[in-house]
């Protein structure tokens, strides 16, 4: 398993624990540094996961917007608490990541191999279709703003 997946596993469960207990903004990193003293012994990297996870902590706003935006059939509130964090890391890294350092297609594999792996298949193909709709809708952004 290579250590950037397996730090976006111990981001996920960090910000599935930090939403359990309804987002204490003082709580975010302990949740993280925990998380990556108990299961991150093999990671080589491990200010990716402190990025990834303030990432999505500063942005959440931004980001659940554009869940909301993206899943119109599916209304906020019954996405599961796991995928809605999938989705969180994954739409952080479409927006945010330097693109160089890993490619929008990277970021949406890695949220369908963690769907699949922590929820189910149609989990996957639920995620899949919510980023290549984000993944347009962010294309048409930057599109404008070169233009």
């Amino acid at each position: 398993m290579s250590t950037r997946h397996l730090c976006r596993i111990i981001v996920l469960q960090s910000l599935y624990e930090w939403s359990f207990w309804n987002y204490p903004q003082d709580k975010w990193l302990d949740f993280l540094e925990e998380n990556l003293k108990e299961f991150g012994e093999d990671v080589d990297e491990p200010d990716f996961a402190r990025k990834l996870m303030e990432g999505v902590v500063t942005n959440l706003e931004f980001i659940d917007e554009l869940i909301k935006r993206n899943t119109k059939n599916w209304p906020f509130e019954q996405i599961s608490l796991v995928e809605k964090n999938i989705l969180r890391i994954a739409i952080y890294e479409i927006y945010f990541q330097n693109h160089e350092e890993v490619p929008i297609k990277v970021s949406i594999n890695e949220a369908i191999i963690l769907a699949k792996s922590f929820v189910n298949d149609s989990a996957g193909r639920f995620i899949n279709g919510v980023l290549g709709t984000v993944y347009e809708e962010y294309l048409q952004t930057t599109q404008n703003k070169r233009d």
